[in-house]
């Protein structure tokens, strides 16, 4: 028992008297008031500081996820948008093979030497326009949307785990490799086949390695836009 308690238990039972100076009590209670305010001060600038230090982070994470959002959007429409620009470059370049090559046929049989050529013997000199038109334009769409794909932050990593839209999302991611290299690949044999003279192949001496290298376009062009439409194929499903 403290000191005090002992004697606040004594005075009514050996009659002393205990009085208490005002101004002591007064003292006293502003004294434990300020303790009590100053401890909760504090308290609630420790919460606040934790609050700042949390929201920091968190408005974070809701800044990336509303900006995969918003370029999302946008790399969906470019990705569509390059897939018919690639589907009309892919079909004009059968056209373009067929002209020159028919099929796999020798030169005297083949649409150009027979006079039979789609969009008229001009298809069979110089620079193929429509084929060359939708490349352009395809390239400059494939890698803007090549691009939005590396801008997109993906905070909740989206791409891990098992379920099925994780594993959609990382074999989409691995294909894009394949697409790539495909058209790198096609647009430097389009440049060799195109401007075979440049290269020291001429069409009436080297028509067998034209065609070989033509074959070899085209197969890239057709795997290169088979890779892109499964690609896209299961990002929309």
């Amino acid at each position: 028992m403290g000191p005090l308690a002992a004697f606040l238990f004594a005075t009514p039972v050996f009659g002393l008297s205990l009085s208490l100076d005002p101004s002591y009590l007064t003292t006293s209670q502003n004294a434990a008031f300020s303790v009590t305010q100053a401890d909760v001060d504090l308290a609630l600038s420790s919460d606040a500081l934790l609050d700042t230090e949390d929201a920091a982070p968190r408005s974070s994470m809701a800044d990336d996820i509303a900006r995969r959002r918003r370029l999302g959007r946008i790399h969906r429409g470019f990705g569509i948008a390059t897939w018919g620009a690639m589907t009309a470059a892919t079909v004009f370049g059968i056209i373009q093979f067929r002209n020159l090559y028919g099929a796999w046929s020798p030169l005297s049989d083949t649409p150009c030497v027979r006079g039979t050529a789609t969009f008229g013997q001009d298809a069979c000199s110089g620079l193929p326009a429509p084929h060359l038109a939708t490349v352009i334009v395809a390239s400059a769409l494939y890698y803007t949307t090549f691009g939005l794909s590396y801008a997109m932050p993906d905070p909740l990593h989206v791409d891990q785990g098992d379920g099925q839209y994780a594993r959609r999302l990382r074999t989409h991611k691995r294909l894009r490799w394949v697409h790539f290299a495909g058209m790198a690949a096609q647009i430097l044999l389009g440049m060799v086949a195109a401007n075979s003279e440049a290269f020291g192949l001429s069409r009436a001496e080297n028509y067998r390695a034209l065609q070989a290298i033509s074959t070899l376009h085209l197969a890239i062009g057709l795997t290169t836009w088979g890779t892109l439409t499964y690609a896209g194929a299961l990002m929309v499903r």
